[in-house]
């Protein structure tokens, strides 16, 4: 180990830790003699291993020099923390809001995003989904480049900016859901394989892949575990969302998401507090959220890109790439009542069959995360432009209503509540110019195969990509956006506070539709969402006592008259 010492470092050779147990033996290091006399909050250090380059440690908690830079010890002051009385809440059934540190106030901290959280909470807000905040090179980013796993990035505020912010979340009734990472590593700054085999030569969408089943990969497990358990422990949160964990290549029998699950469902135990796994998955696999018992992993809940397609198409009348089998309101009623639209079927866009069937009768539908859109699905649009740029504020209205009231668990991205109209680009700030280029280049290429000018497409090196990107809450004032905050607000209110609105299982949830004159049902009990998906005006066969519309609606003779583009929510006469 190399310790900084004044102007110049000091060696201290290592030993194994006799003291560590079973195979983690193999794992912890200790100085072989009488560590550093410095003051140990401010020592800064590396490790050489077999005679190479310094190294930061690959478990650095603090990484104040960027991810190439000296490790720092921390230790998180246990007395600042104030939600002793915190007893933690299920994700499952809760309104969930996804957020970037970096984009979610001008300031882009840690300490400025606590003071936005009280908009939270006036809009119904239960748990806040934080974007990857572990460190990665740069100042910016998506956060989905990272390579020190156990560092925060210190640009939002490090560790004891993270413990502020979540602490501040449990103060206000606010859960705190954080977004890992762990089936890649970032471009740049990722000295983990000088420390053990932690890759294979298998890839994935973004490069090498973690060695989870291979030879010595019992240590790569148990890293990655123990950073899962860190941040529920050590930082308080109450879940985590897991980054496409259809990437993990993992052929144990037992794998990597369920001892994730069992360890994770053990801490929950001896904090007293629930705890949730939520898996990013595009294999429309049930096996994710179905119990151990019945051969399952066990995890709380997944994310459904399904819910997503089969609302956005039937709405947005979009169908290009993998829309093109979605649109119709037979696809939206499917996917309302059974979670998946592809559970077998053949996928054009995959061009082979895909998925399998949720036991709706095993499974609730709350074990699903629904949305009109997150970081990806705008994001990963050529332009980074949200719903709110290219739909009217009714059809905007469907979307929200479909998924607030629906059986699922609805999360809402940052600024969709007022139906921002900053776009959320992909942005980077590699500091080698050989990646930023190569970054924009293939960002370009993609978006050229798929007919765009590439004049259009952001540079995501261009810091004006990345400043464009923050929310303007000066929005808020003007009368469209709040009309939108405030609908919104009453659905979510609606939904808290009526019974047949608040059902997570499959069975809540009926549907009726029209495909020739564009009216679609939802019921909830006694409830009906009804929408209109057509520009113009259009009779509905349901009698319903309208609570909350986009557009006033009128009832005669049992039916209801509205105007195009249009969502009415009602009790059932």
């Amino acid at each position: 180990m190399l310790a900084d010492a004044g102007d110049g470092q000091v060696e201290f050779p290592m030993r194994r830790d006799p003291a560590a147990a079973g195979h983690d033996a193999a794992q912890w290091w200790v100085p072989a003699v009488e560590g550093p006399t410095a003051d140990l909050a401010e020592l800064r250090y590396r490790f050489v291993v077999d005679g190479d380059e310094p190294a930061p440690d690959p478990r650095s908690v603090r990484l104040p020099d960027g991810v190439h830079g000296s490790s720092a010890l921390h230790r998180l002051d246990e007395s600042s923390w104030s939600d002793d009385d915190w007893p933690g809440i299920d994700v499952r059934g809760s309104v969930l809001y996804e957020l970037h540190v970096g984009t979610f106030t001008a300031e882009g901290t840690f300490d400025a995003a606590i003071g936005q959280l009280d908009h939270l909470v006036s809009l119904g807000v239960d748990v806040v989904e934080v974007m990857p905040v572990n460190a990665f090179n740069g100042t910016h980013g998506w956060g989905y480049d990272g390579v020190a796993w156990y560092a925060v990035h210190e640009p939002y505020g490090g560790p004891d900016g993270f413990a502020r912010f979540v602490d501040a979340c449990h103060r206000r009734g606010l859960g705190v859901v954080l977004d890992v990472v762990y089936n890649h590593l970032g471009p740049s700054g990722n000295h983990l394989p000088r420390f053990g085999p932690y890759l294979t030569e298998g890839t994935n969408s973004w490069g090498s892949a973690l060695n989870l089943s291979e030879p010595n990969s019992d240590e790569v497990r148990t890293y990655i575990i123990a950073n899962a358990l860190r941040w529920l422990r050590d930082f308080h949160v109450d879940g985590l969302r897991l980054d496409a964990v259809h990437a993990l290549i993992d052929h144990r029998a037992v794998h990597l998401l369920e001892e994730l699950a069992i360890a994770t469902d053990a801490l929950a135990v001896e904090l007293g507090r629930p705890l949730t796994l939520i898996a990013e998955s595009d294999l429309n696999d049930p096996r994710l959220i179905l119990p151990r018992e019945l051969g399952g992993y066990g995890l709380g809940a997944q994310w459904d890109d399904d819910v997503h397609h089969a609302i956005h198409t039937a709405v947005s009348g979009e169908r290009q790439g993998y829309y093109a089998d979605f649109g119709s309101l037979e696809a939206l009623s499917k996917v309302l009542r059974g979670g998946f639209f592809h559970d077998g079927t053949y996928s054009s866009f995959r061009r082979r069959h895909h998925g399998r069937p949720i036991p709706t009768d095993l499974v609730a539908a709350e074990a699903l995360v629904a949305y009109t859109c997150n970081h990806d699905q705008i994001g990963n649009r050529a332009v980074g432009d949200r719903p709110s740029a290219y739909l009217t504020g009714g059809r905007l209205a469907i979307k929200a209503a479909l998924v607030l009231l629906s059986p699922f668990t609805p999360m809402l991205f940052m600024g969709e509540e007022w139906a921002a109209r900053t776009p959320f680009a992909f942005f980077t700030s590699h500091p080698e110019p050989e990646l930023g280029r190569a970054t924009a280049d293939g960002r370009r290429a993609e978006f050229a195969d798929h007919g765009w000018d590439t004049a259009e497409i952001p540079d995501p090196q261009d810091p004006e990509t990345f400043r464009s990107s923050k929310l303007d809450w000066s929005e808020l004032d003007r009368p469209a956006h709040r009309r939108m905050f405030d609908f919104y607000r009453e659905l979510i209110g609606l939904r808290k506070r009526e019974e047949d609105l608040r059902h997570g299982d499959f069975s809540s949830v009926t549907t009726s539709f029209d495909e020739t004159t564009g009216w679609f049902a939802m019921f909830r009990g006694g409830w009906c969402v009804v929408c209109v998906l057509n520009g113009t005006e259009t009779t509905v066969p349901v009698d319903v006592t309208p609570e909350l519309w986009w557009e006033e609606p009128t009832i005669a003779d049992g039916v209801l008259r509205s105007s195009g583009h249009n969502v009415v929510i009602g009790r059932l006469r």
